[in-house]
């Protein structure tokens, strides 16, 4: 699972199809439009209208590749490792060539010009290459590690489009990413626990006294709900220390990324609403509160305090929070708001 569940509006051109249709069989033969319509995730929107058409077009083909490849590694019958490496091989034509499947074909003109590194799009293969292996994560650094591989590379991707991804813009990113990977964990819990995978750290679940097979039972119990509540001020911690990077960048790009980060506090904001009882199914936000979200996050990146924040983000970030020492549990048993 890879932080590519977005939406992402109306596609440009293409076949028409239903949105959340499922992908036609292995889809590595499938348009970018078709596997885009194929993705139902609605947590965190990105606005390509407000942007010029070329920049929407390469913010589609980025998305489409990052797309297919999640729906390979997490929904593909047969080998799917063997898809992954036939989809990285042909990737590799991208930068030298002309590639096979439409959906790398769709990249040759976005990482062209905009001089994309490889790196970001290898990096997503080997997020979905280890979910076909590694099903669990002992501690909340191995978490983060595998964010540099699933969420990251995304975020990485966008301002190379934008041609903005200085050092300190990709480590404010990075964080937006990372917060952005967890809060999608925290919310597909059931999900992710029928598919076989955890992406709640053990050393959490011991700490809170959960065990796996709490995981799946109809509603969560009060010592899942306080496990929930830290994820959540976890997760809103590291979004925090990332959102000075929406005052950071300028013009209409400031808007997309406000986006991502109203979203992802939208989405914390519906798992408290839920009273943290992320059994019962992924809870969500209405597309009103994560617009309005949005444009809180948007404004206030203009505020004076937000400005001396981006321009302290140039120094550097702390390190990134991990394990539970640093926050403190929640005393009560998930009381949401």
């Amino acid at each position: 699972m890879t932080a590519s569940d977005a939406k992402i509006g109306p596609l440009p051109g293409g076949p028409t199809g239903a949105s959340g249709a499922p992908l036609p069989g292995v889809a590595l033969h499938s348009s970018p439009q078709d596997v885009l319509r194929a993705a139902s995730a609605e947590n965190f929107t990105v606005s390509p209208l407000i942007l010029p058409a070329r920049q929407r077009q390469h913010l589609f083909a980025i998305y489409g590749f990052a797309r297919l490849v999640d729906d390979i590694g997490d929904e593909a019958t047969g080998d799917r490792l063997a898809l992954l490496d036939a989809l990285e091989v042909d990737l590799e034509k991208v930068w030298a060539g002309m590639p096979t499947f439409p959906i790398n074909q769709a990249l040759v003109p976005t990482v062209r010009e905009c001089a994309l590194d490889p790196e970001p799009f290898h990096r997503l293969v080997a997020a979905n290459r280890q979910d076909q292996f590694v099903t669990r994560y002992d501690t909340f650094d191995d978490l983060l590690r595998y964010c540099t591989l699933s969420a990251d590379p995304v975020g990485r991707m966008v301002l190379g489009i934008f041609g903005v991804d200085t050092p300190d813009r990709v480590a404010l990113s990075d964080r937006v990413c990372t917060a952005l990977q967890i809060v999608e964990h925290c919310q597909d819990v059931a999900e992710d626990f029928a598919a076989g995978r955890i992406y709640l750290p053990r050393e959490d679940l011991a700490n809170f006294g959960v065990r796996e097979e709490d995981l799946a039972r109809p509603s969560a119990g009060p010592a899942v709900r306080d496990l929930m509540a830290f994820q959540v001020l976890r997760a809103r911690r590291i979004l925090d220390e990332g959102t000075p990077l929406v005052g950071r960048v300028n013009g209409r790009l400031r808007f997309v990324l406000a986006g991502f980060v109203g979203g992802g506090r939208a989405a914390l904001d519906a798992i408290a609403r839920a009273r943290f009882d992320v059994l019962r199914g992924a809870p969500t936000a209405p597309k009103t509160r994560i617009a309005r979200y949005g444009a809180a996050v948007a404004l206030g990146s203009a505020a004076p305090s937000a400005r001396r924040a981006a321009r302290a983000a140039r120094s550097g970030l702390p390190p990134l929070v991990t394990g539970g020492g640093i926050i403190a549990k929640p005393s009560g048993h998930g009381g949401g708001e």
